[in-house]
């Protein structure tokens, strides 16, 4: 059975930082290409970023600089390091593992950016 399990969200002032984390289980982990995704209310969910098997990484405009995506293979888990939070950063943040035709999500954890 595959799992992903997102923690980490929270409440948190504009400025401040949070780092997400996505452990997985059930699967061939350091394979799998991860990212991050968010969905704020009323907008459709969005890609922040994604790092491959190989570690290379890749950020949406929005979390350029701020956002940080890392992974530990030895722990089966991603990270996202954000910083810099801003109101409209405010989202489900979810991860998600891919590899060929094989995608699984985490049922998300909630970054609520507000002073």
């Amino acid at each position: 059975q595959v799992q992903l399990v997102e923690s980490g969200g929270g409440l948190v002032q504009p400025g401040g930082s949070l780092r997400l984390s996505c452990a997985a289980s059930g699967i061939i982990f350091n394979i799998y290409t991860l990212g991050w995704y968010r969905q704020a209310p009323g907008k459709q969910r969005e890609l922040v970023a994604t790092i491959t098997s190989g570690s290379s990484t890749y950020y949406a405009n929005s979390a350029k600089g701020r956002f940080t995506i890392s992974r530990d293979n030895a722990e089966n888990t991603v990270y996202l390091q954000m910083n810099s939070l801003k109101l409209e950063d405010t989202a489900v943040y979810s991860c998600k593992a891919v590899y060929t035709r094989y995608t699984y999500w985490g049922q998300g954890t909630q970054v609520t950016v507000s002073s």
